[in-house]
């Protein structure tokens, strides 16, 4: 089966004088994700994870290695993506819906057709606000959201073009544990009904637990993936899980693989299973 996302022994520095030095962001990377897997990444801070994501976006090229998506290699930014970040970055002179649309506007071929189509494009905005609670905050500005309808309005511009594949960096860091979790569930349903690639970066370990079928940990910058660990419970998972053992083995399983990586420089080596 041909991967959806092949990263073939990238290595990235962001600038000639830094390749000249030898001095990586990230190196030999290696991994392939079938399609519509769910993959999260997660490892210290500094470890190369947001560089990740510029290379799977095309945002960054490598210096080193090939990347192919859906087949082609990656020569430049991606337009089947979508993206949602920690800051929700919604332009305040806009309502909901209007956020929403945004993408529709700029990114071909909808922006060609855009307004021939706007009735069903406007629909079709709602019906995905509707699917994640926002019915009625159509026409709310993002200073009368709360953070979490925030975030979740950001999530439904990042889907309204209808991507092959979701990249989202540390989308609920921000928001406090109760609403994380509602968003966990959220983005669980809508992944489970389409089917999109996902990449998560993040922090919290319940959460790429929770939401991946494959959590890779990244090493100290110059990031490698030391670690990929396929995710079995079963699908669909409800959020009453993260309190069982199972469930909580794996993140202290992945949690002693990060506090093996943020080992001070000088103490005794110790040796990560892959």
């Amino acid at each position: 089966m041909t991967a959806f996302v092949d990263f073939d022994q990238v290595w990235l520095a962001y600038n000639e004088e830094l390749l000249k030095k030898e001095q990586f962001a990230v190196q030999d990377i290696t991994l392939k994700m079938q399609r519509g897997e769910f993959v999260a990444i997660v490892g210290p801070s500094g470890c190369g994870k947001s560089t990740f994501m510029k290379l799977a976006t095309g945002l960054k090229m490598p210096s080193r290695g090939t990347i192919l998506i859906d087949g082609k290699q990656v020569t430049g930014p991606l337009k089947i993506t979508g993206m949602a970040f920690q800051s929700s970055s919604l332009l305040p002179w806009r309502t909901t819906l209007e956020n929403v649309l945004l993408p529709l506007e700029i990114v071909e071929p909808h922006r060609s057709q855009f307004k021939a189509r706007r009735a069903e494009y406007v629909e079709k905005a709602r019906t995905l606000l509707a699917s994640v609670g926002l019915g009625g905050y159509e026409d709310k500005f993002p200073w009368q959201l709360s953070g979490g309808m925030q975030q979740r309005a950001s999530i439904c511009r990042a889907l309204i073009h209808e991507p092959k594949m979701l990249l989202l960096d540390e989308p609920f860091g921000a928001l406090d544990a109760f609403t994380r979790e509602e968003l966990w569930c959220i983005l669980r349903d809508l992944w489970a009904a389409q089917r999109f690639n996902v990449i998560l970066v993040t922090h919290d370990l319940r959460e790429a637990v929770f939401l991946a079928d494959t959590v890779y940990v990244m090493s100290r910058s110059p990031g490698r993936m030391l670690v990929e660990r396929r995710i079995d419970i079963p699908r669909p998972r409800p959020l009453e899980l993260t309190y069982g053992k199972e469930f909580t083995d794996l993140v202290l399983e992945l949690r002693e693989h990060i506090g093996a990586i943020r080992k001070p420089v000088g103490a005794a080596p110790v040796e990560i299973a892959q």
